[in-house]
């Protein structure tokens, strides 16, 4: 099952690279600097995994509830899909079936390390409220904030915490955002991470008063991920989120990984068929960070 879904969240980065707004590929980076000049898409993929039995009812709460725009799934035989939902010029995978390694754990949002919340963005509550009804949820127990919006927590299907914003009054670009919350166990390693590393713009601390933490967030483009830490000797969840990068040169990526001493959980390579290289990487944290090259076919795969 491990390979199986490896090959799914693969396979999706192709559809992920045609909306990469056509940027030019950037020269390698230098092994010293940040990856951020070879990120090609303006955002990240964001993917959750479960247990195949949660499909069709994680299918219909993102699609229908969620009110994701769905894309078309990616087959990959033997009855298995990758479902692809857009979001902005990103995008939400859900991949069924659990990944073998990797170390899962629910449940509140502060009760484990890794990411721990998706934060989605709409204008209207009631109409929110009403499609959860629809579908036979109790509608979301909003409150107010101290900035004028109103938020609240649900789980989706397969128990996964979502934070959703309504922010009536936002632009059209704020609704096509996807916030990551990450609950770490060194903050300032993993700042260091997703700053020094990855490259992220680095934005002043927030106050999230529903989540009763200080997030630090780190943005590119419409993604934001937001560290903090809370608890200590915490269990881990390495395997029910992850975060997805295409760029134009994975070599550099793994190079500049190699030099930082950055964990790598699949190495530098291919699968026969796809015209990619890849690399998956982990934060400090054992979550991970998938790098993948569109456009190239890696010999060793073949």
């Amino acid at each position: 099952m491990g390979r199986l879904i490896k090959t799914a969240l693969i396979a999706g980065v192709l559809l992920a690279a045609a909306s990469a707004y056509g940027k030019e590929p950037a020269a390698g980076a230098d092994e010293g600097s940040s990856v951020r000049e070879l990120i090609t898409q303006d955002s990240m993929n964001v993917y959750r995994r479960f247990v195949p039995e949660q499909t069709e009812a994680m299918v219909a709460f993102y699609n229908d509830v969620l009110g994701l725009t769905p894309l078309q799934p990616i087959d990959l035989g033997g009855g298995q899909k990758m479902i692809l939902f857009s979001i902005g010029g990103g995008q939400i995978k859900l991949a069924a079936g659990l990944k073998e390694g990797r170390q899962y754990h629910l449940g509140g949002v502060n009760d484990g390390t890794g990411i721990r919340v998706l934060t989605l963005y709409y204008p209207d509550e009631a109409a929110l409220a009403e499609r959860f009804e629809a579908h036979g949820y109790s509608a979301p127990d909003f409150a107010d904030t101290n900035d004028g919006r109103r938020t609240a927590l649900v789980r989706d299907p397969g128990g996964f915490s979502l934070k959703l914003v309504i922010a009536p009054e936002a632009t059209e670009e704020s609704y096509e955002r996807v916030d990551v919350g990450v609950n770490v166990s060194d903050l300032e390693a993993s700042r260091a991470f997703y700053r020094d590393f990855v490259g992220l713009d680095e934005l002043a601390p927030v106050e999230d008063v529903l989540l009763g933490v200080t997030k630090h967030p780190y943005r590119h483009g419409a993604t934001t991920i937001n560290l903090w830490s809370v608890g200590e000797g915490l269990p881990a969840d390495t395997g029910s989120a992850g975060i997805q990068y295409v760029v134009s040169d994975v070599d550099a990526v793994d190079a500049n990984a190699k030099t930082r001493n950055i964990t790598v959980e699949t190495p530098l390579g291919g699968l026969p068929g796809f015209d990619l290289r890849f690399v998956w990487l982990n934060d400090p944290d054992g979550v991970t960070n998938y790098f993948a090259q569109v456009g190239v076919r890696d010999k060793d795969a073949e």
